[in-house]
């Protein structure tokens, strides 16, 4: 009803159930707000968990006490959180990003992982990409609904025109026998699906990285060809990783951080990044910024001065 993503949907009653679950509610009466900091202060000195984590168990409980209960909750007062670590993103050199691309031997995800340096695209950004988000002619990409539902847009690297090309005609012809068998249609936001009945079959709509499966949907129980799960380019790239011999920590995300961090080095501007991101504060752009800072070239290490 709220519109919310099925992930967020997801997450909020898991954590809703772990709440109920800790206290052993026998009656809704019995759930009150003081129940909550018990709840939460137990996930960090027991769970030790993180304070992203702690911060999503926080607002699944106030949207059951809002929303459900329909019970106010004040002021929690004092509560033990979890420190948030202040850490360094995870960056690439390029001899390690060739590393990495060179061994990265299927094509499609090579592909993928090329958009997310390339265009510093978040991982489900890439793999909700549809056909009709990649502009050939004006060289760019629009991601549709990225983090906040904003929309921008990227640059699409010339070194992957043609594999799109050649993506976007293999999707073609797996749409194309999909509808020969009764299926083809795509999942659409309620909004559009409503304003363009035909839109779900339209080869436009369909995924750049679409699934080898069909699938069922969870809330309509429709049939439907979704995109290919992240997980499988997840592996990859770490699989790749570890064959390039790579020590660092090798995720999707450190392609986002590289892309970022590289531009910086060639000199563009912080607010071109930001923008480029998507991030909706220039502080959160400015965690690239350490590289620029390079100590090691303004300060001679003791080490050296002694023994050399």
């Amino acid at each position: 009803m709220r519109q919310y993503s099925i992930r967020t949907e997801q997450a909020y009653s898991g954590w809703v159930a772990r709440f109920l679950l800790f206290h052993s509610f026998k009656s809704s009466d019995d759930i009150l707000p003081e129940h909550i900091v018990p709840f939460l202060e137990y996930l960090v000195v027991k769970r030790h968990v993180a304070a992203n984590t702690q911060n999503v168990a926080l607002n699944s409980v106030i949207f059951l006490f809002k929303h459900v209960l329909k019970l106010n909750v004040d002021d929690l007062g004092g509560y033990k959180r979890s420190k948030k670590p202040k850490r360094l993103p995870v960056v690439l050199s390029k001899n390690e990003i060739m590393l990495l691309f060179n061994a990265l031997d299927n094509n499609l995800y090579r592909t993928m992982a090329g958009l997310l340096y390339g265009s510093g695209m978040r991982l489900m950004e890439c793999i909700r990409l549809r056909v009709c988000d990649i502009d050939f002619d004006h060289q760019i990409i629009i991601i549709r609904n990225g983090k906040g539902k904003k929309d921008r847009v990227v640059p699409l690297p010339d070194g992957l025109f043609e594999d799109l090309r050649n993506q976007i005609n293999d999707v073609a012809k797996l749409h194309k026998q999909d509808l020969l068998i009764g299926y083809g249609d795509v999942y659409l936001p309620d909004a559009l699906a409503r304003k363009y009945p035909n839109a779900p079959k339209e080869l436009r709509w369909q995924y750049v990285f679409p699934a080898t499966k069909h699938s069922i949907d969870p809330r309509t129980g429709a049939v439907r060809r979704h995109h290919i799960y992240e997980n499988n380019l997840q592996k990859k790239i770490k699989k790749a990783a570890d064959q390039a011999g790579l020590s660092k920590s090798v995720n999707c995300h450190a392609l986002r951080h590289s892309f970022a961090t590289h531009l910086l080095e060639s000199g563009s501007d912080i607010r071109t990044v930001q923008e480029l991101l998507g991030h909706a504060d220039v502080s959160t752009t400015m965690i690239y910024t350490h590289v620029l800072n390079k100590p090691g070239l303004l300060v001679n290490s003791p080490f050296d001065t002694l023994f050399n």
